[in-house]
């Protein structure tokens, strides 16, 4: 744990450093879990919309996009059951006076059991080499079963009082499994009680009259207030989605660990609205789709896993999570949720408007199901980010700080550096940016010995680095450097555009879905 502690240190050191990830209001010691993306992180955060966005609306004929507003009528927000059930279980420590999320906690000590379980595939493939079969040794090892029956119990009896709300045994649970508090060691817990995470605000200029509102704690109630408008309007036709990625406010308690769990946070959400039937169908196909999408940005298969969920949410019959493996462990990244009709109904009973669709093929209407996929924006980006930060033993003994980040999402697609400040090179250098710009992000660099030019963009995270030398003079060729193999080979000037094209192009990438 305390190597998994010391990655994740550098982690959010290095976004600060090298300008992705910035604490909100840090000349007034800060704001907890609010954050300020830089002018790297923009671009990275950008970056990564896009690349949802394409996949999801531009390749698909039958999802289109809407940007519905972050203040609802708060009745939508009775519908939707967040005033009544959007809720926390929380526990206090009465020694350190600390405040954590009870599931949490449970859920952080089942991660040490699983850490446990990493621990002897580790040791087992040390003894064992190339002979080593990681399947069958968690399929056959008695300590490892035993440590997997144990975890399962565990999150089969937390997801059992969750959803029966007997918060008593919650907090039996944590004292059955003598879990402390992390900060003081304390085990002395209050009964575990619930509260509400959204934020409260009010509308108009009169206090008198100003209406209630909340800002709203999630994007997917917008989409559904606004099924028959986009559905009429668009001529939509079962099956269709609508998509949409922005803000969402949760008042987190317990917020933490960077920006994985924030107070203020974006989404990338798609409903997708199907006949009521074939809801298994297009679970299983978006689950599909969903993973290799994920997978198409390269950052190994073993880093991603499916957790089925234990409680169902109250609108769904059935929900996973792609987890990624961050720093501190395997967390949600993206839910794919059976949704049934559940949201279209209440908002049909609550608003006293049908939300139905005529079905020409069945001639008849009815309130369609929905099957939604949910990713955290700001999630996904500290997943990219912390994955892709690496430490690498060079063959002259010396080491780098690489920010490996997938070329067709790093904010940065290339440094254009003059070997020396004078003798005409400046220009060459700053004609060629004045070139690229039009197609990618590129920034000038003349500052320090080329050799440590390379490494700042390393940690920066930029793919290729073109350097203008004397030989460009004579014969108009560049060296163009690869940051993850550090190759470099001569080209012609007219030949760079193309060939960092290549590299970051979308369709590039999400040809591999």
């Amino acid at each position: 744990m305390a190597k998994q502690e010391d990655v994740f240190k550098k982690v959010i050191s290095h976004a600060k450093e090298y300008g992705y990830v910035f604490q909100s209001s840090e000349i007034y010691d800060g704001l907890s879990a609010v954050y300020d993306y830089a002018q790297n992180g923009v671009e990275l955060k950008k970056n990564i919309r896009e690349y949802w966005w394409q996949a999801m609306v531009q390749l698909n004929d039958n999802i289109v996009g809407i940007d519905a507003a972050i203040f609802m009528h708060p009745t939508t927000w009775k519908a939707s059951g967040h005033v009544d059930a959007f809720n926390d279980p929380l526990i206090d420590n009465k020694d350190s006076k600390k405040r954590y999320r009870a599931d949490v906690l449970v859920e952080d000590h089942v991660a040490k059991i699983e850490a446990k379980i990493d621990k002897e595939v580790t040791k087992a493939a040390k003894r064992f080499g190339d002979a080593f079969d990681k399947d069958q040794f968690l399929a056959t090892n008695q300590r490892v079963l035993d440590y997997q029956a144990k975890a399962d119990g565990i999150l089969k009896r937390l997801g059992k009082s969750l959803e029966n709300e007997d918060l008593a045994d919650v907090k039996a649970l944590i004292e059955e499994l003598e879990i402390a508090c992390p900060l003081s060691g304390s085990k002395n817990w209050t009964d575990v009680k619930q509260f509400n995470l959204m934020f409260g605000t009010k509308l108009g200029a009169s206090a008198d009259s100003a209406m209630d509102l909340y800002l709203r704690p999630e994007t997917a109630q917008g989409i559904f207030v606004n099924f028959l408008n986009v559905q009429k309007t668009g001529r939509m036709k079962i099956p269709f989605g609508i998509a949409q990625t922005g803000k969402a406010f949760r008042n987190e308690i317990v917020a933490r660990q960077f920006i994985f769990r924030m107070r203020e946070f974006e989404q990338m959400e798609m409903q997708y609205f199907i006949k009521p039937g074939t809801q298994q169908e297009w679970y299983e196909k978006w689950k599909e789709k969903r993973h290799k999408w994920h997978l198409s940005l390269g950052m190994g298969e073993e880093n991603y896993r499916f957790h089925d969920h234990e409680k169902l949410a109250h609108y769904a019959d059935a929900a996973a999570d792609i987890e990624f493996k961050f720093p501190f462990g395997f967390k949600e990244l993206e839910g794919i949720h059976s949704r049934t009709d559940f949201d279209l109904s209440q908002h049909e009973e609550y608003s006293g408007k049908k939300l139905q669709y005529f079905d020409p093929e069945e001639n008849k209407s009815y309130v369609p199901y929905v099957l939604e996929t949910s990713i955290g924006l700001d999630r996904m980006f500290l997943a990219v980010f912390s994955n892709s930060l690496q430490e690498e033993e060079l063959e002259n003994g010396t080491t780098r700080t690489v920010l490996k980040i997938p070329a067709v999402l790093a904010p940065t697609k290339a440094a254009i550096l003059p070997l020396l400040k004078r003798d005409g090179l400046p220009e060459v250098a700053q004609k060629l940016i004045d070139e690229l710009k039009w197609d990618f992000n590129v920034v000038y660099d003349e500052k320090d010995a080329v050799g440590r030019r390379y490494r700042r963009q390393d940690a920066a995270g930029t793919p290729f680095c073109i350097t203008v030398d004397h030989q460009t003079l004579e014969d108009e060729t560049v060296t163009i450097r690869h940051r993850d193999t550090m190759e470099q080979q001569r080209i012609k000037l007219s030949e760079v555009k193309d060939i960092i094209s290549k590299e970051v192009d979308m369709r590039y990438w999400l040809q591999k879905i």
